[in-house]
This record gives C-alpha cells, sequence and structure tokens, in this order.
C-alpha cells in the first residue's frame, strides 16, 4: 500500500473542557461518604448488646457498599472533565481499589446482618441466613447482585485477568449493572435508615438516578451522537514495522472532539469480525480536522484483524480519554521516555510540546532496531524543533549494563533532574524506567506515567 501523505499539525486546544482536579474528587468521595455514615449516626439513638452492635456494623457496611457502587460507576462514567482531569490510567486504579472495598463491603454487609441477626432471635447462624433470604422483601434479588459483584470481583484479579480476553473481561463487567438493579429495591425495602425516612429515599435516588443518567449519556448516546456527527472511516492501512500497522482514519468536523496529543479513543471497526469490540489505542500522530492516525501492535486476535481492514470501513470512535497530554507539565525541559509501541503517544506529544530547542527530549526503547517505530518521522521533528533523539537499542540487560540504568539515563541527558518524564511503553520497561530514574534522584511527581494495559 502506499505510505500515508504527513497529518497536518491539529490546532491547539485552548481549555474548552474544564478539567477537575483529582484532590477535589477525592475531596467529594469522602465527603459523600461521611454523608451517607450520618444516616446510620442520626437514626441509631443506642446500641445495647452484641446483636445491635453486630446489626450496626451490617448496616454501615450495606449503606458504605451502596455508595460505593454507585461511586464505581460514576468514575467509570467517561465524563470529560473528570477524565481528562484525573486521567484514565488513574481513574483505573481507583476504580480497582474501589472495587476490592464494594465488594469486601458487601460480604461483611450479608454475614454482619446475618449474625446480628442470628444472635438476636437466638437461632444459628445458617438457619437465619435461610429466614432473610427466603422471607424478607428483595433479600434474594439482594443475595444474586452480591454474588455478581464477588464473580466480577474474582474475574478482575490480577491473575483471573491474565487469562482472559480483553473483550471478555470488558463485558463481564457489565454485571455490575445488573447487580446494582437487583439490590436497590432491597436498600429500600428492608434498609432500616431508608424505609422512615422520606428526604434519605429521595437523595439516595437521585444519586443514583444522576449516576445512571451520567452513564447513559457519556457511555452510549455520545458515542453515537459522535459516529453521525463525525462519520468516521478508514482512509488507509499500512505496515509501520513487524507486527505493527499505522491506521489512518477519515471523517468530518473532528477538530469539534478537541482532541490533545498524548489522548486515546476506544475504537470499534464495524466489520462482520469486530464490530462488538472497542478496543484503547493512542493517537500516533496530532489530530487534524479531517483525519487522525492510531498505530497498533498485534497483541492478539482483535489488533492481528486490524491489518486486514478495508478502507472504507465504518469506524465508532468513543473519546478522546485520557490526561496524558500537555496539562500535566510542570517545567520547561521534557523527556519524552517511551518503550515498543508504547511511543504512539509520545510522537504526537513530541511534535507538539511547546519548547526551545533542546527542551524537548525524546528517549526510545527498544529491543532490536526493527522495533523502532516512526524513525523518519522522529528525525525529521527532532531537526525541525532543534532537538534529538536518543535511541536506547539492545536486549534487555541487567546491572551496569541495564539500557534504563540511572547511569545510562544520567549519561544521555545530563539535566534529567531539571525536566518532566512522560514515559510511556510495556508493563517490564516501565518498571525498568521507573526504578532508573528514581535511582537519578527523578521525584515522583516529575513522572508522569501511561499504563500500557488499558
Amino acid at each position: 500500500m502506499l505510505r500515508a501523505q504527513a497529518l497536518p499539525r491539529a490546532d491547539r486546544v485552548h481549555g474548552r473542557i474544564r478539567c477537575v482536579r483529582p484532590a477535589a474528587v477525592l475531596w467529594l468521595v469522602w465527603a459523600g461518604a461521611a454523608a451517607v455514615l450520618s444516616l446510620w449516626w442520626f437514626d441509631t439513638p443506642n446500641v445495647s448488646g452484641l446483636g445491635d452492635w453486630l446489626t450496626g456494623a451490617g448496616r454501615i457496611t450495606g449503606l458504605m457498599a451502596g455508595y460505593a457502587v454507585v461511586v464505581l460507576i460514576a468514575l467509570m462514567s467517561r465524563i470529560p472533565a473528570l477524565d481528562r482531569g484525573v486521567g484514565t490510567d488513574r481513574l483505573s486504579r481507583w476504580h480497582a481499589m474501589g472495587g476490592r472495598y464494594a465488594v469486601g463491603l458487601t460480604v461483611a454487609h450479608g454475614l454482619l446482618i446475618t449474625w446480628g441477626y442470628a444472635v438476636t432471635s437466638h437461632t444459628n447462624f445458617l438457619h437465619q441466613g435461610v429466614v432473610l433470604i427466603l422471607s424478607y422483601p428483595d433479600v434474594l434479588a439482594a443475595t444474586v447482585a452480591g454474588l455478581l459483584l464477588l464473580g466480577v470481583g474474582m474475574v478482575s484479579a490480577r491473575a483471573a485477568r491474565a487469562r482472559l480476553k480483553y473483550e471478555t473481561w470488558f463485558y463481564l463487567h457489565f454485571y455490575t449493572y445488573l447487580a446494582v438493579a437487583l439490590a436497590f429495591s432491597h436498600q429500600f425495602s428492608t434498609g432500616a435508615d431508608f424505609i422512615n425516612n422520606l428526604p434519605a429515599r429521595i437523595l439516595w435516588s437521585a444519586l443514583y438516578i444522576a449516576v445512571g443518567a451520567l452513564l447513559l449519556w457519556h457511555r452510549i448516546l455520545t458515542p453515537i451522537r459522535q459516529a453521525l456527527r463525525h462519520r468516521m472511516r478508514v482512509a488507509q492501512v499500512y505496515a509501520e514495522g513487524p507486527g505493527v500497522v499505522s491506521i489512518v482514519i477519515s471523517g468530518r468536523h473532528l477538530e469539534e472532539l478537541a482532541t490533545e496529543p498524548g489522548q486515546f479513543f476506544r475504537w470499534r471497526f464495524l466489520t462482520r469480525d469486530s464490530w462488538w469490540a472497542a478496543n484503547p489505542f493512542s493517537l500516533s500522530a496530532p489530530a487534524a480536522s479531517n483525519s487522525v492516525r492510531i498505530t497498533v501492535k498485534d497483541l492478539g486476535e482483535h489488533s492481528h484483524q486490524l491489518r486486514y481492514l478495508r478502507a472504507g470501513t465504518r469506524v465508532v470512535a468513543e473519546g478522546p480519554y485520557g490526561a496524558f497530554t500537555a496539562r500535566l507539565r510542570r517545567r520547561r525541559k521534557v523527556l519524552l521516555l517511551g518503550g515498543g509501541v508504547g511511543i504512539t503517544p509520545l510522537r504526537a506529544l513530541f511534535e507538539t510540546l511547546e519548547g526551545a530547542p533542546g527542551e524537548v527530549l525524546m528517549m526510545y526503547r527498544a529491543t532490536s532496531e526493527s522495533d523502532v517505530l516512526f524513525r523518519s518521522e522522529l528525525d525529521s521533528i527532532a531537526a525541525a524543533r532543534g532537538t534529538r533523539v536518543y535511541y536506547a537499542v539492545g536486549p534487555r540487560r541487567s546491572g551496569n549494563a541495564n539500557q534504563l540504568s540511572a547511569r545510562r539515563l544520567l549519561a544521555a541527558v545530563p539535566d534529567l533532574a531539571q525536566r518532566d518524564i512522560y514515559l510511556c511503553g510495556p508493563p517490564g520497561m516501565t518498571a525498568e524506567a521507573i526504578k532508573g530514574l528514581r535511582a537519578a534522584g527523578i521525584r515522583p511527581r516529575q513522572i508522569h506515567h501511561e499504563s500500557f494495559e488499558q
């Protein structure tokens, strides 16, 4: 195939979308948790005896589980201000950590309530559990919801996720929504903090409705609206390197997306074999008003099929997402440190980050020369802006021969401590790089890391 023509540089984005700082999000989450906890505090005049203590603990964990689940959904509802301010990478980590708390609180709620009721009724735990499930309204549905959440938590564990396809893992998470729906009525029919408290029921319902509306708008309606508005299609597919292809996608009015270099979209190519899969790929060049480019490595069944895409194939793109952009920059000097196909967002940043000659440097870690992507493009960008690219090519080694050791990094970039570092690459490479950077005296807040496992 003919190689695509150079993509024109996109206009700069002038803050069209407001961003929410991570600290503000955490304060809001904790303030909400305190408000939820106050429901139990003001509705419980006194606690006496083991049964009351256990039941009270069960009520608290139930309230917090219900709140935690709705927070988790809000974090991953793809609100632009949240996604661009906090970053998809960090949101995913918060979601994973919060998911473990939500599952733990749900399990604790069921066990503590059953135990507390058993102590109060002077019966055994198993008998009391059967009575709750069969005799109390909506408890059976809530039990199913709890088991669904537990199942989603189990498949999200690192060992289990490594054995699942991305698409399988992604679609299994839809059971979370079913679990929330099954558990919601239980909270009002048997929740002591809601039965006789109309304002609490109204506020709790408003919280769930608001998050549900955000989810519907940003994850379903917005992608449909964008697909109809921008009418994206595959324009060209060409080989970029061994097992790597670049895909140029054309569309209308793409400047309206306010895409920033370093961001990614979730791409859905409407072919017979891949229409159902939406995978995250970063832009590998600045977006233009009528085209964008992504670069994909063959890492599985779905990415393997993309090399066979035909020109004219319809495309649905969700995004842009991510905070791995110029907004993270705090210093005039920057080092872009990439490895493998993780170079894709860095290549776009290399072309667009402002800076005098030498203020923006690129270091590219690759196992062999054949694995280096965009070499001619990177060299041309470096020449145009009066800077350089340092290619750290060679097999992975240990000790002093490590390509990303502190000694090697400082030899290549003597003023490393004065720079922000944008880091993106495979997990092994990024761990190696972070270790070398920290040994070189770089502070954690100087390292801006984009996970390669999205």
